[in-house]
């Protein structure tokens, strides 16, 4: 399938995770040349890949796992970087046109800025880059003058909706939702909930931490402060509704009350596909949606009194500042405890939302050190609050 289009080099961050994969796939079947991929621990299977695409360069989240990976592949040129830091210096070392970060929580962040710096086209899949640090991440990439497309495919479905009329003519956007796993549960009912019924997403086949996002509504607030990074709206202009079949991937609703919508069959190869080839359309890596066998499409209101992560997602981002980074590293705590069974599934809302109700004051946090420095208080004061250690 490779043509003019499609003859780009690019870099996989998070290259072992469920986007990831699925990134590699669809690079693969558009001829891409994989210039660099990066993970945390899983040397195993990073090797697989390295060799399969035959890669310039390799980082390693994990410093042990970079040591391990070194010695297997002392066979050949590749280059291996090692921590966090490596992740970045691997970026900044050579330029690729699109460097696609799927890497999941936080730890992205930076990433994301390498990327930006290093004049790459971003393609992005973390979404705590913007939830963390949207208002400099967003400046950073006007000021090099480097698009970010997302790969999030409710936001490459805005993405591409917007393609119809002039940014001042948008009135709402509409981002769906599957509504998760819990969709039409009381709050009681929710107090009962293990780990295996939280990964049961209905929909979309994704990696634990944000499938548990997903189940808790955590996963579209953060997407209502991306939506707000990416296109320049307000909260005030999203409207969250859940579309429980997930082939309506979002909407934009325009000054004219038209509204144009993005449909295909769930496989986020297609997402990472338009990312990487935009502005051009290349052939499909996904199946054809067959609206036939699909028969209906249904629509309801989200439950924010349940799923309270949601409302309280949308006021961090209208007060701002570190806020946002507050809620995500509370979540990014209490959903790895829960992971682990050490607590309900139930006190990851609680205790999220009274960790940002006590930490307010990072609402006036704006620069990078601030912004990190209110992600470390969140996670101390929410791990005390679930007497576990960090």
């Amino acid at each position: 399938m490779c043509n003019e289009e499609t003859k780009k080099t690019i870099a996989v961050l998070g290259s072992t995770g469920s986007v990831g994969e699925q990134a590699l796939d669809a690079a693969e079947q558009l001829g891409m040349t994989v210039d660099a991929i990066s993970a945390h621990s899983n040397y195993r299977r990073v090797e697989e890949q390295a060799r399969k695409f035959g890669v310039r360069s390799v980082a390693m989240a994990d410093p042990s796992a970079a040591a391990e990976l070194k010695t297997r592949l002392a066979d050949t040129d590749i280059r291996i970087f090692s921590g966090a830091d490596g992740i970045c210096d691997m970026v900044r070392d050579h330029k690729r046109d699109v460097v696609l970060n799927s890497i999941i929580g936080e730890a992205g962040l930076l990433p994301s800025l390498a990327v930006i710096d290093s004049g790459a086209r971003l393609a992005l899949a973390n979404k705590e880059s913007l939830v963390v640090a949207g208002e400099l991440v967003t400046a950073r990439a006007r000021e090099k003058g480097v698009d970010i497309l997302p790969v999030d495919s409710e936001h490459s479905a805005i993405f591409q909706c917007l393609q119809a009329g002039k940014d001042r003519e948008v009135k709402r956007i509409l981002l769906t939702a599957s509504g998760g796993p819990f969709f039409g549960k009381s709050a009681e009912e929710l107090r009962a909930i293990g780990v295996e019924q939280a990964l049961a997403h209905p929909t979309w086949k994704m990696g634990a931490k944000i499938t548990i996002d997903s189940a808790t509504l955590m996963n579209k607030g953060f997407e209502v402060i991306e939506a707000v990074h990416l296109f320049g709206v307000s909260a005030d202009q999203i409207t969250v509704v859940v579309h429980r079949e997930s082939i309506i991937h979002s909407m934009v609703e325009y000054i004219d009350n038209s509204v144009i919508a993005q449909l295909s069959v769930p496989d986020m190869r297609l997402c990472a596909q338009y990312a990487l080839t935009y502005p051009q359309r290349t052939e499909a890596v996904i199946d054809r949606l067959d609206l036939f066998e699909i028969g209906k499409l249904t629509f309801a209101r989200p439950d924010g009194e349940t799923f309270r992560l949601l409302p309280c997602a949308i006021d961090c981002i209208g007060k701002g500042g570190a806020l946002p980074a507050v809620l995500n590293a509370a979540n990014e705590v209490a959903v790895a405890e829960f992971l682990k069974d050490r607590i309900p599934f139930y006190e990851i809302t609680e205790k999220v939302c009274e960790t940002v109700e006590e930490l307010q004051s990072a609402a006036k946090i704006h620069d990078l050190e601030g912004i990190l420095s209110a992600d470390r208080a969140a996670r101390e004061a929410i791990a005390k609050k679930l007497n576990v250690s960090l």
